[in-house]
C-alpha cells in the first residue's frame, strides 16, 4: 500500500483560479477552494445538506427581506485576500455580490455558514481552517451547522490579528440559537435534528 503525505504547493492566486474556473466549467460535482496554501476539493452534497441550506434560506429571507444568503458565492479569504474559500452560504444585503464574478470582496458580508459533510476533509476544512479563515477576512459572524456533533457553533466579534473569533457559542440541535449583530436572527435548530444519519 502507497501512502502520499500531503503538502503544501506554493501558488500564485492568478493560477488557483484559472484551474478552479477551468474545472467549474467542465464539471457539476466539484468546486475548488484556496486556504492555508493548500487546494481543496469541495465536492458534491447530500439532500439533508441542500435541505439544510435550503432551511436556513428561507429563515433569513423571513426575518432580514433585506439580505440574501447566497449559497454559491466564493469569496476572497486569510490575509491579504490569498484564499479563496466557498462557505455554504454568505449572508450579505441584497445585491452585494453583483458584478464581483466568482470571488467577491468580504467588506460587507455578515455571516458565512458552513454545514459539515460526511467526508473525510470536513473535520480540516470546515472546523479547523474556515473559522480563522473567515475572521481574518474580518466577516461578523460564522455559523457552522455540525451534523456529526449535532451541534451550531455561532463564532463572533473577529480578531483578525489573532487569526479567530474572540466568541463562540455552541448548541445541541433542538435549541434556540441567536445570530448576533449585525445579523441580529434567532434561531430555532429543532428542525436540523431531520438531518442527520
Amino acid at each position: 500500500m502507497t501512502v502520499m503525505a500531503e503538502r503544501t504547493v506554493q501558488m500564485p492566486i492568478e493560477e488557483f483560479e484559472r484551474i478552479a474556473a477551468l474545472v467549474e466549467r467542465e464539471s457539476d460535482s466539484v468546486r475548488f477552494e484556496f486556504i492555508d496554501g493548500r487546494i481543496g476539493v469541495k465536492g458534491m452534497t447530500d439532500g439533508a445538506h441542500g435541505a439544510i441550506t435550503m432551511w436556513l434560506v428561507r429563515l433569513c429571507m423571513q426575518a432580514r427581506p433585506d439580505l440574501d444568503l447566497n449559497p454559491t458565492q466564493g469569496l476572497k479569504v486569510e490575509e491579504y485576500r490569498k484564499g479563496r474559500a466557498r462557505p455554504d452560504g454568505v449572508l450579505a444585503p441584497v445585491d452585494h455580490f453583483d458584478g464581483q464574478g466568482d470571488w467577491g470582496e468580504p467588506e460587507g458580508v455578515l455571516m458565512t455558514v458552513e454545514i459539515t459533510s460526511y467526508d473525510s476533509d470536513t473535520d480540516r476544512r470546515d472546523r479547523q481552517e474556515k473559522p480563522p479563515a473567515y475572521a481574518v477576512a474580518g466577516i461578523p459572524v460564522h455559523l457552522l451547522i455540525d451534523r456529526d456533533a449535532c451541534t451550531v457553533t455561532v463564532f463572533s466579534e473577529p480578531d483578525p490579528d489573532g487569526g479567530g473569533y474572540r466568541d463562540n457559542h455552541t448548541v445541541r440541535f433542538g435549541a434556540r440559537v441567536t445570530l448576533p449583530d449585525p445579523v441580529g436572527i434567532e434561531l430555532d435548530t429543532e428542525r436540523l435534528k431531520k438531518y442527520v444519519r
